[in-house]
């Protein structure tokens, strides 16, 4: 806009200035009126373009107003953005604290877990060393139980032999 400016006012600087003649000539009342007409012309053009300036003027107005706006619009937003952005920041500094704390009752949780599972493992080959010794013990009560029942028998066969001797008259030879 400001290069149309310029050349309109180098066209206005370039406007050839009437020379004062004493008796003017037929060529040169026609080369005045041309010149005339030219400066005529040259003024529409500069009033339009003046009208066209003060066009782009206005909208430069509109358009620094509209940018001021968006300028105290973004403003808004960032204000907003970081005041969300300080607001998740607390949140997740939260969460993870509240993450670490569930972690650490996790850990506390497992070596719990993995010193019972250590207890039940030794109570369970301490159960089996003695169904081990109680099976052992078995075994050898059964094998007296049997030895025991077979000298009860030999006994009782021993005591009806003693017995039948007793009855039977004595023989007298």
């Amino acid at each position: 806009m400001a290069k149309k400016i310029k050349k309109v006012e180098a066209k206005a600087k370039k406007v050839i200035k009437p020379k004062v003649v004493t008796k003017p000539k037929k060529d040169e009342v026609a080369e005045l009126k041309r010149e005339v007409a030219k400066l005529r012309r040259l003024g529409s053009t500069i009033k339009r373009n003046e009208e066209e300036i003060e066009g782009l003027k206005a909208d430069l107005q509109k358009k620094t107003e509209e940018m001021e706006k968006k300028k105290k619009d973004l403003l808004q937003l960032k204000r907003e953005g970081s005041s969300k952005i300080q607001e998740l920041e607390a949140k997740v500094k939260e969460t993870t604290e509240e993450l670490a704390k569930r972690e650490e009752e996790l850990q506390t949780s497992k070596k719990l877990l993995d010193q019972r599972a250590l207890e039940l493992n030794r109570l369970s080959e301490e159960i089996e060393y003695k169904n081990k010794q109680l099976a052992a013990k078995d075994i050898e009560m059964e094998s007296y139980k049997k030895a025991t029942e077979e000298r009860i028998f030999q006994l009782e066969a021993k005591v009806k032999e003693l017995e039948g001797k007793i009855s039977e008259p004595p023989v007298m030879s």
